[in-house]
């Protein structure tokens, strides 16, 4: 960032090219799909109109989610939490080498996430998704989302909870039925 910050533009593609997946991921998990393309875009020209005032305090990752998060609650206060997301499982790409038997099992553990990542209250959800997804530290999603490092760790600990008993209830459920 710092290197695009001093005018060299090509430093601005390689970061786009190594957070452009997660940083997708966390809009298509929190925003319904019609909205995600447009926040994604968002956060990027943000970035780019900023980068004059980068300050290289936190790692680069830290500032792209702040920004990300900060468009985010813009789009929220003006749409209101109506346009939370749909379940998609096909954000993650099927693997091609794998045979139908697997691809089915891993389509079915996939939709099962992320339905039970969207049943998630929004909070617990993005604290989920910036650490996994965007793998920031806790001190880095307190200050992300503007809230204490203590707060953080409540939420991950009780999303994480939810998923593991929503995870294991539907995929039982899911056993039950195919077996």
């Amino acid at each position: 960032m710092e290197r695009f910050r001093d005018g060299h533009a090509a430093s601005f593609e390689r970061l786009y090219e190594r957070h452009r997946g997660p940083l997708y991921r966390y809009f298509a998990r929190q925003a319904a799909k019609d909205n995600v393309d447009d926040l994604f875009q968002e956060t990027w020209l943000r970035l780019i109109r900023s980068k004059t005032r980068y300050q290289p305090e936190a790692p680069f990752r830290a500032y792209l989610y702040q920004i990300a998060h900060s468009v985010l609650v813009d789009h929220y206060r003006r749409h209101g939490h109506a346009s939370r997301p749909q379940a998609n499982p096909t954000l993650d790409p099927i693997d091609a080498s794998a045979g139908p038997e697997e691809n089915y099992e891993a389509g079915t553990l996939r939709s099962a996430f992320v339905a039970a990542l969207d049943s998630l209250p929004a909070e617990q959800r993005e604290a989920f998704l910036l650490h996994e997804e965007a793998g920031l530290t806790l001190e880095q999603i307190a200050e992300v989302v503007g809230t204490g490092r203590e707060t953080i760790k409540s939420r991950l600990r009780y999303g994480t909870r939810r998923l593991r008993e929503a995870l294991s209830r539907d995929l039982s459920v899911t056993t039950e039925d195919h077996a």
